[in-house]
Order: C-alpha cells, then sequence, then structure tokens
C-alpha cells in the first residue's frame, strides 16, 4: 500500500473525526468514514474504491470505513459491512476469525523489569507455543497434543466445557469470550460435524490432523504475543470499568493476536474458489467486477456452506486463542512460580454476526473485516453477561513502540454500527517496508524503548513505521465519540515470526 494517487472521491467532513462518501450523487445511503483529516487524507484510491464496490453490492444496507482502513481482499481491511439477506466472504477474510485476547497477571512490573527474567518467559513460552506460518506443536515440545478426534471437537463445538477440559484450559474463560462457540446455518453442533466430514470425505480440507496440531500457535504475519505493563487511567469510568474488566493497575498482561490459522485458510480459500465457479457458471455480475466480491443470499446451499465453514473457522480460532493464554500462563508459572493469571477477554475482527439493527429492529449479518464489535453499556447485546453495566472490553493494538490501549464502547458507536477500528493498519506494504525502511534503524529503537523480542533482527515489514500513525488513529476513535479509553499497555517483549532466535 505504498504511496497511492489521491483518490478522486470527495469525502465530505461530519464532525471533526467523521465524515461521509455519497455514493452515486446522493441516490445511495453514503458510507460512513471515521478519521481525522490526517487519517483520511492517508486512505489510498484502492480501499476508497473496495468501499464503493462493496457498499453498491447486492443486499448490502451499511458500509463503514475505520481509521485504519486500507485495500484487502474485496473488501477493505478496517471496514463494516451490514447485510439483511446477503453473506459475503470478502468483508470477512481470510483469515477467519483473526482475535485478541489479553490475559491479566498478578506479576507486579518491576518483576520483569530484569531482562534476563524476560528472556526466560520468552523461551518459555516458545516451548509451548510455536510461531511461524507453518508451524504447529511438533515444534514445541511443551505444547499441548491434539489428535484429528479432539481436533473434530474443536471445530465443531468451540470453547465447550469438554474441550476446553480435554486441552486443560480454565472452563470459566468461556464466559470471558465475545463467542466461546459458534453453531452453523442450522444452529447446532451436528451440522457443523456433518459438514466437517463432507469436506474431510471431498478433498476440500486436506491433511486435517496437521491442520489442527496448528491449536496454541501464533502463525506469522502481523500475529503476535506480547507481555504488557497495564496502566488504568486515572478517571471514576476507567477505575470501574477496568475492576468489571480483571484489569490490574501497575501489574504485568499479555496480548495475543491470531486467528484460524491454516484450517480456516483452506475453508475460505474453499469458499472463495466455490462462489467464484458458481458466479461463472450462471454469467452472474460481480459488484465493481471484483472476483473478491462474491457472495450468497441467505437460505441458499452456497450461503448455508460460507456459514457452516465460517463457524468451523471460527471455533478452531476460538479454541486456538484460549489455548495460547492458558499456555502464556503455564510458560510465566514457570518463571515466577506461583502467580496467577485470568482472561480479561477475546474478541473477534474478521468475522459476521447476526446483530439486530436498533434502528430498524431489524435482524443483520454485520460483517467486520479488521473491525472489532464496541458495545456500550446497557446495550441488549450484553444482557446476562458481566459487561452490562460497563460495555464489554474492547483490545486495541497499537504497536510494540506506542503501546496498546483498552477501550470501552461510547453511545456514539451506534454511528459506526457497534465497530471501531481492530488497530493502527498499515500505510506500508511488506515489500515496500523493506524497500523504504532500515533494519538497523528499527532494531535500534527496540532498544531505546528495552523492548525484547525472540529474534536477531525485528521483521521490517512488521516494524511500527510499516503501521499508520496510532495516536492519531486512536484520537479519531476518541473524537469520533465511539470509545473511551480504559488503559494503556505498554509492551516489554513481544513474540513474533522472526526466523532465527535472539540469544540476548
Amino acid at each position: 500500500m505504498a504511496s497511492a494517487p489521491p483518490h478522486e472521491h470527495t469525502l465530505i467532513e461530519t464532525g471533526p473525526a467523521t465524515a461521509i462518501l455519497p455514493i452515486r450523487g446522493g441516490k445511495e445511503k453514503p458510507i460512513t468514514v471515521i478519521g481525522t483529516p490526517a487519517i483520511r487524507a492517508g486512505f489510498d484510491a484502492k480501499a476508497i474504491q473496495q468501499a464503493i464496490n462493496s457498499r453498491l453490492a447486492p443486499g448490502v444496507a451499511e458500509l463503514v470505513l475505520n481509521p485504519d482502513a486500507h485495500a484487502g481482499y474485496g473488501a477493505p481491511v478496517g471496514c463494516v459491512l451490514t447485510s439483511p439477506t446477503h453473506v459475503y466472504p470478502g468483508p470477512v477474510g481470510v483469515d477467519i476469525k483473526c482475535s485478541m485476547s489479553l490475559l491479566q497477571l498478578d506479576l507486579p512490573a518491576d518483576q520483569v523489569n530484569d531482562r534476563k527474567a524476560r528472556r526466560a518467559v520468552i523461551d518459555a513460552i516458545l516451548e509451548r507455543t510455536p510461531t511461524g506460518a507453518g508451524q504447529g506443536q511438533r515444534s514445541a515440545k511443551k505444547s499441548r497434543r491434539v489428535d484429528a478426534a479432539l481436533g473434530k471437537q474443536a471445530v465443531t463445538r468451540g470453547g465447550a466445557p469438554e474441550v476446553l477440559a480435554a486441552l486443560g484450559i480454565p472452563i470459566h474463560w468461556a464466559g470471558r469470550c465475545e463467542d466461546s462457540q459458534h453453531s452453523g446455518h442450522d444452529g447446532t453442533a451436528d451440522g457443523l460435524g456433518s459438514r466437517l466430514e463432507q469436506l474431510l470425505a471431498s478433498g476440500g480440507v486436506m491433511n486435517f490432523a496437521d491442520k489442527v496440531h496448528q491449536l496454541g500457535s501464533y502463525g506469522g504475519g502481523n500475529h503476535f504475543g506480547e507481555c504488557e505493563v497495564v496502566s488504568v487511567e486515572d478517571n471514576p469510568r476507567a477505575r470501574r470499568a477496568a475492576e468489571v474488566f480483571g484489569l490490574r493497575d501497575g501489574n504485568v498482561a499479555f496480548l495475543s493476536h491470531c486467528g484460524s490459522r491454516g484450517f480456516g485458510n483452506v475453508l475460505a480459500q474453499g469458499q472463495f474458489k466455490s462462489l467464484q465457479r458458481h458466479f461463472e457458471t450462471w454469467s452472474i455480475p460481480l459488484p465493481g467486477n471484483d472476483r473478491e466480491l462474491v457472495y450468497a443470499p441467505l437460505g441458499t446451499a452456497h450461503a448455508d456452506a460460507y456459514l457452516d465453514d465460517m463457524a468451523m473457522g471460527a471455533n478452531f480460532a476460538t479454541v486456538n486463542h484460549l489455548l495460547i493464554n492458558a499456555l502464556v500462563l503455564e510458560a510465566f508459572q514457570s518463571v515466577f512460580p506461583g502467580v496467577k493469571g485470568e482472561l480479561v477477554y477475546f474478541i473477534s475482527h474478521n468475522i459476521a454476526r447476526q446483530e439486530v439493527d436498533q434502528a430498524t429492529n431489524q435482524m443483520m449479518w454485520v460483517h467486520r473485516k479488521g473491525a472489532t464489535r464496541a458495545f456500550p453499556a446497557g446495550h441488549f447485546g450484553l444482557k446476562e453477561t458481566p459487561f452490562f453495566e460497563t460495555g464489554h472490553p474492547i483490545l486495541l493494538p497499537g504497536n510494540p513502540r506506542d503501546g496498546s490501549v483498552v477501550m470501552v464502547a461510547d453511545e456514539g458507536a451506534a454511528k459506526s454500527c457497534y465497530s471501531v477500528n481492530h488497530g493502527a493498519g498499515r500505510c506500508m506494504g511488506r515489500k515496500d517496508a523493506a524497500r523504504r525502511l532500515d533494519q538497523k534503524t528499527v532494531d535500534a529503537e527496540f532498544e531505546a524503548h528495552d523492548i525484547l523480542h525472540n529474534g536477531r533482527q525485528y521483521p521490517i515489514d512488521e516494524s511500527p513505521a510499516a503501521y499508520k500513525d496510532f495516536n492519531e488513529v486512536l484520537r479519531s476513535v476518541k473524537e469520533a465519540g465511539l470509545a473511551s479509553e480504559v488503559a494503556r499497555l505498554k509492551a516489554r517483549f513481544v513474540i513474533k515470526d522472526v526466523g532465527s532466535p535472539a540469544d540476548d
């Protein structure tokens, strides 16, 4: 996403950090845009065109462009698309239920000041949670072993008590998930079981045993694990939210970003190919003539298959995150005996969920691609959860240098379909970052901030400079009235797919 020429479409400012993008001369509902003028000026032309194509696609009711938006697969990364009648794989993405989770430890921050202690925890985590695109349990000697039978349970039942118990994951952590279990189009786990057997028999999913061996691993790219120090904001609302969330000011926490790994990718790619063949066979027009914007009307066999596959990918991602957190806690305990930890929250940013549109009282499929749910206090979607009084935690990663935040939604989140961005968003493509950035400068910056990582060099295409200005992105969220800060997270070390290990 290197510098693209300025897009020709005019954004009309509606507030200090909001705008609209008119569609068809005002004949269609406009795209809602979240971002300060500085953020809006940085949107690349391809992302804008993808947003327009998505808004004009059949059955789409609303389209929101978040401040982290950049060109993606069919639809921009950093968008929200709602439809009462259709499902779209593109506005979910190929990493189904890519997500964030936060583990709070009762470990004071000064315990990780010592570099040797931090390095010991890094090593202990890597013994349990491998990194790398093709890596699984076999490359981590202290990981949990998941056979095909347990893997089938995991992808069809998600965070069910029997799955968590079999993997040594605290069962009550399921109550700290946005969604701990996903069912298929018919609302059952048995339906997912039938769909899985069909895929295995037809070759739609190959090497299933190898795929489930990736449970409890980070993968590559922008996925990470990050040791944090929590600083709760000094105001009554933030302190009350932190109490409900289980955040501990001045203590260590661990932030994780990953998704459904190779299993989810295979399911997503299979759905794209199946729908693309269907569109070609019947000469169905493509939105914006983009093959990545295929769709399926609800109630059709294609929609049912997509919803089933998305649910299985989402269940994999759920168990993957919960297992990673259990393994990370175990790693800390191996270095700091007696330390305790609890899951703060697990929330996705690549998923389609059924939610009631409060303005119309109509059921919508809300597709969030690089976007995170943001329900404020009192939202009926939080009834019978611990967060009805406060709103649920929003986990918003920035970068190791500038930190990350835990937020809580404000009433203004209604304007963005109760969603916020999932992070800072890229401002450079990976090849562009490798050409433009200097490796020594990147590594020196980590050293200057006393942030360790698990490699000899930090991946240059994942350096903070490859992403948008996080403080400006955060200012967009707050000035648009979407959410408020509860706590800041300061990085002390990072686990990434870095190739070769460090020897500090």
